[in-house]
């Protein structure tokens, strides 16, 4: 089981897919591991080097002491890149993760091929309402929230339809470690780059879900807009569009990485 360490974490990753292809990298939402992305892995792996990994706080990297922020988390897929010297990847994110793909963007955009955004905005939520989220995982550990975040992650109907799917989500909340959920809350809390979003110039692709309460279509617009030359697609689905519309989804990222 790979793991890179740094100074202060130890991050998980796992890398699979033919050594001369290019670079696909996926970065996790808030509270999951990299088993979010496994009906791309298995769509994908033949195509791309696909490189998933753990945010730190998350999944089986090391849960460090808050508060972290979006440069931070971003600073440790740099290092990562730097340790299987990979110069540049194209990077596919969702939510937190999405963050962190527009920290890289905007910070070391020399390291990207292409940018994927996926239900994710520069900007997301309030500092109350996290703060309030925060305080309730505290007291009552992530099945306190558990199922309010399936509600908004899942389609009713995707929810009747697709047991298993919810229930494999349902685990992977359950199973974050409140310190990390709260440090990587802190981190997505603070995060605002609506001012400078515009200054992207990696060839990217916004998706959102039609029925995404968290990040609605509107915020996707918001980026689309200004980032110069960004494409833009809407998929039937709420915040993980990755697993609810999980054929269009990875249809649009091979389309647009083979562009």
């Amino acid at each position: 089981m790979p793991f890179l360490d740094l100074k202060d974490a130890r991050i998980h990753y796992q890398l699979e897919g033919p050594e001369d292809s290019p670079v696909l990298a996926f970065s996790n939402s808030l509270g999951t591991s990299l088993a979010m992305w496994e009906p791309q892995r298995s769509a994908l792996a033949k195509q791309f080097r696909i490189l998933r990994y753990d945010n730190r706080g998350q999944g089986q990297s090391s849960v460090n002491p808050g508060p972290y922020t979006i440069p931070q988390l971003a600073d440790d897929f740099i290092a990562l890149l730097d340790k299987l010297d990979f110069s540049r990847v194209s990077f596919c994110g969702l939510s937190m993760g999405g963050m962190v793909g527009m920290s890289l963007a905007l910070r070391v955009s020399s390291r990207l091929e292409k940018l994927i955004l996926a239900n994710t905005a520069p900007k997301i939520g309030s500092h109350d309402v996290w703060d309030a989220r925060m305080d309730t995982v505290r007291k009552g550990g992530m099945a306190a929230v558990v199922d309010g975040v399936l509600e908004r992650w899942f389609t009713a109907e995707y929810r009747t339809q697709s047991p298993a799917d919810i229930q494999s989500t349902r685990e992977m909340l359950l199973a974050a470690p409140v310190v990390g959920y709260v440090a990587c809350c802190e981190a997505v809390r603070d995060m605002d780059e609506r001012e400078s979003i515009g200054n992207i110039r990696v060839p990217t692709l916004i998706i959102t879900g039609t029925h995404d309460p968290v990040t609605p279509p509107h915020d996707g617009c918001f980026m689309a807009e200004r980032i110069v030359g960004a494409e833009y697609k809407q998929l039937p689905a709420a915040h993980l569009s990755n697993i609810e519309a999980a054929g269009a989804f990875t249809a649009e990222i091979s389309r647009f990485l083979n562009a």
